[in-house]
């Protein structure tokens, strides 16, 4: 089942504990960040009051109780959208309560993970992200029957695999100062 608009949004305010997200591509394709890509693009920061809707979603989950965390594979050099996902989002996820890791692969071969992005919710819902190869989002699909074990097996392994986000981002290499 596809899932956009209102059905999508619940998903964020109604799980009872838990939500990750595996995110694989190293560039997203997202209309909405346009603008502040290209600012990033242009050398500019984030200014000292920068806030976006995520950061509520994820302040009140933690309010609450609930934890969200993400794991993002990269690879080096990282990408201009990663850069910026890091500097313009990942960076504020964190201070409002998101527990963020990376997973660098460079010169590794593929691990024992699945070739979709996905989101897990309370470990027992699934939603599918689908993209085109320029990143941009084409489907979130409502998984009927996953199978779980898999999934489960697939987050834990990234998780483990993976470095808490500001660790990574302190000593990366990156293209911007």
């Amino acid at each position: 089942m596809r899932l956009e608009g209102e059905a999508w949004a619940r998903y964020f305010r109604d799980f009872a504990s838990s939500a990750f997200r595996l995110e694989l591509r190293q560039v997203y394709t997202m209309p909405g960040e346009q603008a502040e890509l290209a600012r990033f693009r242009a050398g500019e920061r984030p200014p000292a009051d920068y806030h976006y809707g995520w950061l509520d979603t994820v302040a009140e989950a933690r309010r609450q109780g609930k934890t969200m965390r993400r794991v993002r594979v990269v690879y080096r050099p990282l990408t201009d959208y990663t850069e910026y996902e890091f500097s313009w989002g990942f960076a504020w996820n964190v201070d409002a309560g998101e527990d963020i890791r990376v997973l660098d692969l460079t010169g590794q071969a593929w691990p024992a993970l699945p070739d979709h992005d996905f989101w897990l919710f309370d470990e027992s819902t699934v939603v599918e992200m689908l993209y085109r190869e320029d990143g941009t989002q084409i489907a979130r699909n409502l998984m009927d029957h996953p199978d779980l074990g898999a999934y489960l097996g697939w987050r834990d392994y990234a998780w483990e695999s993976a470095i808490p986000f500001r660790d990574y981002w302190q000593d990366v290499p990156t293209s911007r100062v």
